[in-house]
């Protein structure tokens, strides 16, 4: 039994948000951003059962309307008086690991060659068409399959195109999708295709909290009971969505709610118009939502609020987040044509009065919480969804770390302010270095051919990519090597009683494309926080460094792992994982200080590499070790050098000064790593910035 959607406690910008994409799937998705545990995947199972039932065509596998059947349907054409039939809105979800044949469908290639028949089975893409396709976890699905994702979600279209066919299908459907930050974020590009975008994070009101549980529980114990108690609430929510639907194309953009919005897109310096677009289509929705026939300015503050808080990211350290006070300036600002009518929404009227379905009074104009953020969503501490009125935007285990992100909470504010200056961390019992700007770095790569999860570093056997090859396939036909196969079936043509023009292709003459592209890798970085390396003043350059290389991972698509060493041990300051955010904040707060136990840094690496390896045998794994080369405790660094034969490395030598005794030379030659100087990435940084 699904849990219902108005007995979820509080979230009352994510209730917002998936209310405007139920009304108007033109707004674009939801991506719910947010830390594990906070119902994220709950409520949007629990929105598509409030969505309005569809009338379908029996025999279509797509989902056809049967008052506008798709023309170029692949089950078409669909002759006036077949059979309807009436279901609920789809409910669809995509696992991580789905291929593409999943997501948008397959081609049975052999047929098709050997036996002429157009043989098509539709994808996930096709199941969601006019429902909802879920995405849990979207951060981690590989970046082609986001790139189909959103580009069928924009289109309203998939497209399957392999080499002697192609078919197109209608897919138009409420994309949602989830994902905690701490496990990596998505690329800008891919951020900015999402509509609408929440921040969401547990309450700390222990009564709020409480009453979460206690829901919970009592629809543990008894789930029909418990969706009895809020049948009315909910059904007056499906009511209030689908009069919503019905009023969508009613609703009048006024010229200057349209230069509104235009003017507050370009005050935040947002790219392209898309956010534009979407700000206006979800201030419609919004209008629609609570029964107003002209949208105001106050939709306006909604929609921008959940429209811009993503598309402000200039780094990918920065976090995204929404100055609303800025927001509060401009509307007032640009409101001042606005009649005394249009302010009002709450007057009697057409639009005077909030939607029947809304048991908590969370998505009605009068609630100053979705208006005005003075009071967050998840309980009393005035944080919202968005970021909160001050923009902090706390993402719960990756707080805002890059340059130009906005604030973290007062703890890591406190450190990053001691890691600015130099200061001592008393709690950590270190020296804390600042670091600099990142820059560019060289290309390091992992030697070979690999077959790891798709990326940008290494070169790898890939799905996608260009062709090297052909193969006899070892399992269903994927991708066809045209030319591969007529040379295997030209030969045959005789004994095959085929005498004139054309080809006559068997399934044993079928070759697959051998393609290459880039995978990506686990950088380990292994950093010499001792004090041989602050004594020189040396640890910003390297912490800038480390956070360039950090950067260029994730540019790369790789995931990053961290161990320092330092005074008597080395620790796993970062277990690998795909947050480069994450890994960023470590090292800005990273202490320097003591004797050098170089050997226990690399055994600990070895350690780290062997478990991941059990994890994830497919991803390879490229060491980097900055240091001087200095060992002055814990053991034999020659042995814990043997360790790591076999793996590709990298040392970064930070020794300096007139003297130089070449000690992360002989590391590198133990290693078999490739040497680079820091001297020479500053060399970089100067040659950057002269480009620049």
């Amino acid at each position: 039994m699904t849990y219902p959607f108005s007995a979820v406690v509080g979230l009352d910008d994510l209730k917002l948000a998936l209310v405007l994409n139920a009304v108007s799937p033109r707004v674009g998705g939801v991506l719910v951003r947010g830390e594990k545990g906070t119902a994220k995947s709950t409520i949007v199972r629990a929105l598509a059962a409030q969505l309005p039932a569809v009338d379908v065509l029996a025999g279509c596998r797509f989902a056809c309307d049967p008052l506008q059947p798709d023309p170029q349907c692949p089950d078409g054409p669909h002759e006036p008086g077949e059979q309807v039939v009436t279901r609920a809105a789809s409910l669809v979800e995509l696992p991580v690991g789905a291929s593409e044949d999943r997501l948008v469908g397959s081609l049975d290639l052999e047929r098709a060659l050997t036996e002429g028949v157009k043989a098509f089975e539709p994808g996930l893409l096709a199941a969601a068409h006019r429902g909802v396709l879920y995405v849990d976890e979207v951060n981690l699905l590989h970046d082609h399959l986001v790139d189909l994702l959103l580009d069928a979600a924009a289109l309203g279209t998939c497209y399957v195109e392999r080499e002697a066919v192609s078919v197109r299908h209608a897919a138009r459907f409420l994309l949602v999708g989830t994902m905690n930050p701490e496990e990596g974020e998505l690329r800008p590009q891919l951020l900015d295709r999402f509509g609408l975008t929440v921040e969401v994070r547990a309450s700390r009101d222990p009564a709020e909290r409480a009453e979460v549980v206690r829901r919970r529980m009592a629809h543990d114990a008894d789930p029909d009971g418990f969706a009895a108690g809020w049948s009315a609430q909910e059904a007056a929510l499906a009511e209030g969505i689908a009069a919503a639907r019905e009023r969508l194309a009613s609703v009048e953009l006024p010229d200057a709610r349209l230069r509104q919005i235009a003017e507050v897109c370009a005050a935040f310096e947002v790219d392209g118009l898309r956010a534009d677009l979407v700000t206006a289509h979800a201030a419609v929705a919004h209008a629609a939502w609570r029964g107003s026939p002209v949208v105001t300015t106050e939709d306006v503050r909604v929609a921008a609020r959940l429209s811009l808080p993503h598309r402000r990211r200039r780094d990918p350290f920065d976090a995204p987040g929404l100055d609303e006070q800025l927001l509060e300036d401009l509307l007032a600002r640009t409101s001042g044509d606005e009649s005394p009518d249009d302010e009002n929404p709450d007057d009697d009227g057409p639009g005077g009065s909030r939607p029947s379905g809304d048991p908590d009074g969370a998505h009605g104009p009068d609630d100053s919480r979705a208006a005005e953020g003075s009071e967050g969503p998840e309980g009393s501490d005035g944080s919202d969804g968005s970021g909160g009125r001050d923009g902090s935007g706390d993402r719960g285990g990756a707080d805002a770390v890059g340059s130009g992100g906005e604030e973290a909470p007062s703890r890591d504010r406190t450190s990053r302010q001691e890691a600015s200056r130099g200061e001592v961390s008393e709690e950590r019992g270190g020296e804390v270095a600042g670091v600099a700007a990142p820059y560019r770095v060289p290309w390091l790569k992992v030697p070979g051919l690999g077959d790891g999860a798709s990326g940008r570093r290494s070169r790898a056997r890939t799905p996608h990519g260009r062709t090297t090859g052909a193969r006899v396939p070892e399992g269903p036909l994927r991708s066809l090597h045209l030319t591969a196969t007529i040379a295997a079936a030209a030969p045959y043509q005789r004994e095959r009683g085929r005498t004139g023009p054309g080809l006559l292709v068997r399934g044993e003459d079928l070759r697959e494309a051998v393609k290459e592209g880039r995978e990506g890798n686990l950088v380990l970085f292994v950093v010499d926080a001792s004090g041989s390396m602050a004594a020189r003043r040396r640890m910003t350059t390297v912490k800038t460094a480390v956070m360039s290389l950090l950067l260029d991972a994730y540019q790369r698509r790789d995931k990053v792992g961290l161990v320092t060493f330092r005074g008597a041990a080395a620790e796993v300051a970062l277990p690998p994982t795909s947050s480069v955010e994450a890994g960023a904040a470590r090292l800005r707060a990273l202490p320097t200080g003591g004797r050098t136990p170089l050997a226990a840094g690399l055994a600990r690496a070895a350690e780290v590499l062997r478990v991941e390896r059990l994890r994830d045998p497919d991803r390879r794994p490229l060491l980097v070790v900055v240091t001087d080369g200095r060992a002055t405790s814990g053991g034999d660094v020659g042995r814990a050098a043997a360790l790591l034969t076999g793996t590709a490395a990298v040392v970064v030598d930070c020794e300096s000064g007139p003297v130089r005794l070449g000690l992360a030379g002989r590391l590198a030659a133990r290693l078999r790593a490739h040497l680079v100087p820091l001297d020479g990435m500053d060399d970089l940084i100067r040659d950057y910035r002269k480009a620049g």
